[in-house]
C-alpha cells in the first residue's frame, strides 16, 4: 500500500522535485529487492545441479529386452575423422561427458551367458566412476559433448557382438555414434570391427595405422593388470640384465636372430619364454623361464633389473609388457612396425623409448650400445615421469583420455607439447628463461667470421650498416699468421664495429661468447654472404624475436636415412623440408654461443676444429637436442653462392666436402645417441610482400627471390 501511496501522488503532482525523486528511487529499490528475492528462492535448473548423478549401484539395474528392429546400428565407418563423424555443435564452450544409466540388456534370440549385458568388469566400473567424478561430467545428456554408454566393450570376447550392436543401437542418443565414446582393450581377432560402432570414437589398446583413424580415435594402454606393480625402489645401478626379451609367440625368424645374438653379445641378455607346464602353473602369468631352460624368473623382478627390455606385437600383450617395462623403469625397445602406441597424439615417445624397425633386428645389439650413458638416463628418468604421470592407475589413464579429447575438440586452449612430455624439473633448467617475444629496441649483434676475402668483408659490412636493427658489427679475423687491415682501412659506417684477432684458425671461433656481445641476438655470417638485402635481414631479425630458442636464418639443409649405406645422408637438394639451418646466415641467441663453448661434448668439438667443417651442424644439433624443436627457415632464397668465385674455389662444390658432411650427421648422433634434428615443412615470409598490394602499405618490399 506504502508503494501504491507514493506513485498515486506522485502522478497528482503533490510532491515537490526533490521528493518526486527521492520517491522514484525507493520505488526502483522496492522493486529491485521483489525481483532479487523472486530469483534467489527459485530452485537453480542449470548445469549438474539440475539432475543427481547416475547410479553405480548394480543391485537396482532396469532390465530391457531387445527388440529385432533394434539392431539400427552400422559397421564402424572406417575413415571417420573429426571434421565429418564428430558434431562439434553439441559442444559448447567446454567439454561435457554424459554417462548413460545402468541398463541390463538381454537378446531373447540368444541362448548362452553372453546375451546379458549387466556385468561390468572392476577396469570399466572404475571408468564410469572416474568419469562422474570428474569435473567434465554432466548429468544432462542434452548439453554433453561425448555420450559414454555404460556397457562394457573392454573384452570383446566375454560378450557377444551381435548382442551389444543390438543394444548400442537403442540407446536413446545414439543418433549413429555420433559423439559416442567406448572403451575397448581385448578385441577377438576381426578387431574392434566385429562390433557395429557406426561414427562412434574408439579408445582402445590394440590399434596399428590401418585401424587407427588419427584425430578421431584415443590409443589406450592396457587396463588393469598392471595396478602396484612399479619396482622402482631398486637402485638405477641394480642391471643385472643388459636386454631382456620376454615375448611369447615370438616370430620363429626373429626368435633365431636374438638366440644368436644373445650368444655371440658381450652383453647380458635374457631371453624368457612360456614355462613348461610341470615347471609352473598355466595361471602364472608374471612367471618366465629361460629359453631352452626350466630355471624360472619373475617378469616384475626381472624387468626391474633389466637395462633394456624388448617389446614386440604378440597379440594383446604389447601394450601389457610396454606398461610394466615402464613401472619397472626398464627402457623400452619398440619392435613393432605399425603399432600405435597409447596417447601417441599426445605422447612424444621418442624421449623415452627406442624404436627398432623389424627388418634392423640384427642390428640392435650395435644400436644400444651406441647410446651414451647421459641417453640412457634421459631415457629412464622420461619413461619413469611419463608412467608417473599418465599411467599409473586406471583413473589417471582414464583422465588422461578425457584431457585429450577436450585438447582436441577445444584446440585454441589446448596444452602445448611442453605441458604434455616435458617434466617439471625439466621445464626449470631451460637456460633462456626468455619472454614469448624478444624486445625489438635491443637489436642483434652481426658476427662475421673471415680469414683473407678483404673486398667480400668490406662489401658485407657496408650491407649490414644499413640494417635497421643492427647494434654492431664483430669480425673475427681467423688468420693467426696475418694481421687484419688496420681499423682505419674498414669501411666507415654509423655502427660499432670491432675486430677480434684469434688464436687459432678453428670454425668454433665464430661462437665463442665474446664479451663485447651485448645483444641477446648474434647473427652469425660468412664473409661472403653479400647478397641478403637489408629487408631481408630485418625480416629474419623479427622471426628470431617471436622464436628466441630456435635458429632461424637463410640457408637450409635436411638430412635423410640412406638405406643402401645404412647411414645418415646430408642433403642439400630443394626438398620442402628442412632440419637444419646453416649458420653461415642465421640468428641465435647468445646463450648458444656460451653452450658450443662450454657445454658441447668435446669430441664433436675436437673434430669440427680438427676437419675445418660442420660447426653449424654440430650447432643444430646441440639446439634441436635441448630444445626439442626445428629452425626455422627465413624468406625463400635458397642460392648462396660469393659472385666472385668460381665453383672449383668454392668448399661447398667439392664432393669429398659433402661425403664429409653426411659422415658429421653419422658421427654425431653416435655421440648423442641419437638423432636430435627435427624435420619440418615450414618457411617464414612477410605476409604481404609477394601480394598484389600498394607498396607504401608493405613492410620488408625488397626480399630475394629463389
Amino acid at each position: 500500500m506504502l508503494l501504491k501511496n507514493l506513485v498515486r501522488q506522485l502522478l497528482n503532482n503533490k510532491f515537490e522535485r526533490e521528493q518526486k525523486i527521492y520517491c522514484v528511487a525507493v520505488c526502483i529499490a522496492i522493486w529491485i529487492a521483489i525481483i532479487y528475492v523472486i530469483i534467489i528462492s527459485s530452485p537453480i535448473t542449470h548445469g549438474n545441479e539440475r539432475n543427481e548423478r547416475i547410479s553405480l549401484d548394480l543391485n537396482n539395474v532396469e532390465k530391457i529386452q531387445l527388440e529385432k528392429d533394434a539392431e539400427l546400428s552400422r559397421q564402424r565407418i572406417e575413415n571417420c575423422s573429426y571434421w565429418d563423424c564428430f558434431n562439434i555443435y553439441r559442444c559448447g564452450e567446454r567439454l561435457s561427458v554424459y554417462v548413460y544409466p545402468l541398463i541390463d540388456y538381454y537378446d531373447v534370440e540368444q541362448s548362452d551367458s553372453k546375451s546379458t549385458l549387466s556385468i561390468l568388469s572392476r577396469e570399466f566400473f572404475e571408468i564410469l566412476k572416474t568419469i562422474i567424478e570428474s569435473p567434465y561430467y554432466t548429468s544432462d545428456p542434452k548439453e554433453a559433448c561425448i555420450l559414454v554408454p555404460s556397457i562394457d566393450t573392454l573384452n570383446l570376447n566375454r560378450i557377444d557382438s551381435s548382442t551389444v550392436s543390438k543394444a548400442l543401437a537403442s540407446l536413446p542418443h545414439w543418433e549413429n555414434g555420433e559423439n559416442h565414446l567406448l572403451f575397448n582393450i581385448v578385441s577377438p581377432e576381426k578387431g574392434i570391427e566385429s562390433l557395429n560402432t557406426d561414427r562412434a570414437i574408439v579408445a582402445g589398446a590394440n590399434f596399428d595405422s590401418w585401424t587407427y583413424r588419427t584425430g578421431f580415435d584415443v590409443a589406450l594402454p592396457f587396463l588393469g593388470y598392471v595396478r602396484d606393480r612399479k619396482i622402482i625402489s631398486l637402485s638405477r645401478s641394480r642391471n643385472s640384465f643388459w636386454l631382456t626379451v620376454s615375448i611369447l609367440k615370438l616370430n620363429e625368424v626373429h626368435l633365431g636372430i636374438m638366440t644368436d645374438i644373445a650368444s655371440k653379445s658381450d652383453r647380458k641378455i635374457l631371453l624368457l619364454d612360456k614355462c613348461p607346464k610341470n615347471v609352473a602353473k598355466r595361471s602364472s602369468i608374471g612367471v618366465r623361464c629361460a629359453y631352452g631352460t626350466t630355471k624360472t624368473y619373475d617378469i616384475k623382478s626381472v624387468y626391474a633389473q633389466s637395462q633394456f627390455c624388448l617389446i614386440a606385437k604378440t597379440e594383446r600383450l604389447f601394450q601389457l609388457n610396454l606398461i610394466e617395462a615402464l613401472a619397472a623403469n626398464c627402457i623400452p625397445v619398440i619392435f613393432a612396425d605399425n603399432t600405435i602406441l597409447p596417447f601417441s597424439e599426445i605422447i612424444d615417445w621418442s624421449l623415452a623409448v627406442i624404436t627398432l624397425r623389424e627388418v634392423d633386428l640384427q642390428s640392435i645389439d650395435l644400436k644400444l650400445k651406441s647410446i651414451s650413458l647421459q641417453k640412457i638416463d634421459e631415457l629412464q628418468r622420461q619413461g619413469e615421469w611419463l608412467y608417473e604421470q599418465y599411467f599409473a592407475s586406471n583413473e589417471r589413464i582414464i583422465k588422461t583420455v578425457l584431457a585429450e579429447l577436450n585438447d582436441r575438440i577445444f584446440a585454441y586452449r589446448a596444452k602445448s607439447y611442453y605441458d604434455w612430455n616435458m617434466p617439471m624439473q625439466r621445464a626449470i633448467q631451460n637456460p633462456l628463461f626468455l619472454s614469448r617475444v624478444a624486445q625489438k629496441s635491443q637489436g642483434f649483434t652481426a658476427v662475421i667470421l673471415t680469414y683473407d676475402r678483404i673486398e667480400s668483408l668490406f662489401k658485407l659490412i657496408q650491407k649490414l650498416s644499413v640494417v635497421m636493427s643492427l647494434q654492431k658489427i664483430l669480425v673475427v679475423w681467423n688468420n693467426e699468421k696475418e694481421a687484419p687491415p688496420h681499423i682505419s682501412i674498414f669501411p666507415k659506417i654509423s655502427k660499432p664495429l670491432k675486430v677480434i684477432r684469434t688464436k687459432a684458425n678453428k670454425l668454433s671461433n665464430r661462437f665463442y661468447p665474446y664479451e663485447e656481445i651485448e645483444t641477446e641476438a648474434i647473427l652469425t655470417i660468412d664473409d661472403d654472404i653479400i647478397m641478403l638485402t637489408a629487408d631481408e635481414l630485418d625480416f629474419g631479425y623479427e622471426v628470431w624475436r617471436e622464436f628466441p630458442d630456435r635458429i632461424v636464418g637463410f640457408p637450409s639443409r635436411t638430412h635423410i636415412w640412406d638405406n643402401q649405406t645404412m647411414r645418415w645422408r646430408y642433403e642439400s637438394e630443394w626438398t620442402n623440408e628442412i632440419s637444419m639451418v646453416l649458420t653461415g646466415a642465421a640468428f641465435h641467441h647468445k646463450y648458444w654461443s656460451y653452450a658450443y663453448t662450454n657445454q658441447m661434448p668435446v669430441e664433436i668439438k675436437e673434430w669440427v676444429d680438427d676437419h675445418m667443417n660442420c660447426e653449424d651442424i654440430a650447432m643444430n644439433f646441440l639446439v634441436a637436442n635441448f630444445t626439442k624443436k626445428p629452425p626455422i627457415k627465413v624468406a625463400p632464397r635458397k642460392k648462396f653462392k660469393c659472385p666472385e668465385c668460381t665453383n672449383t674455389e668454392m668448399l661447398s662444390a667439392d664432393i669429398n666436402h659433402m661425403m664429409e658432411r653426411s659422415a658429421c650427421i653419422d658421427r654425431f648422433a653416435k655421440v648423442y645417441g641419437v638423432i636430435p634434428l627435427k624435420t619440418v615443412e615450414f618457411r617464414a615470409d612477410p605476409v604481404l610482400y609477394k601480394d598484389n598490394f600498394p607498396e607504401k602499405l608493405k613492410r620488408f618490399n625488397d626480399v630475394g627471390s629463389l
